[in-house]
């Protein structure tokens, strides 16, 4: 959809987006830190307790696929999931609410 639009953002507005968005990415990597030494920790337990069967992976994988994602969201690389597409969401609902209040006038 090539449409760029156009926000007129006050100083303030831009602040607190910057805000947003430098919370979003220390979110991230205290999920990433967590998700390093939780992990350590396990394959640690894994193969001092059951070398024998390896489990470990598992919680690694997905949580890794969650991790992943997250970083996808936060650094703006899932065009699905970023700013253009919340945007786009948002005028597609005021428009069908502008069109569902002229449809009852």
């Amino acid at each position: 959809m090539g449409i760029i639009m156009e926000r007129n953002l006050s100083e303030e507005d831009k602040y607190i987006e910057a805000k947003k968005k430098v919370e979003n990415i220390k979110g991230f990597y205290g999920n990433l830190v967590a998700f390093i030494l939780v992990n350590a920790v396990l394959i640690f337990i894994n193969l001092y307790t059951s070398p024998s069967y390896l489990w470990f992976f598992w919680p690694l994988l997905w949580w890794g696929l969650g991790v992943l994602i997250h970083g996808l969201k936060v650094f703006e690389l899932l065009p699905s999931l970023g700013k253009d597409w919340e945007e786009r969401k948002i005028k597609e609902f005021m428009e069908k609410e502008k069109q569902n209040k002229n449809k009852w006038q």
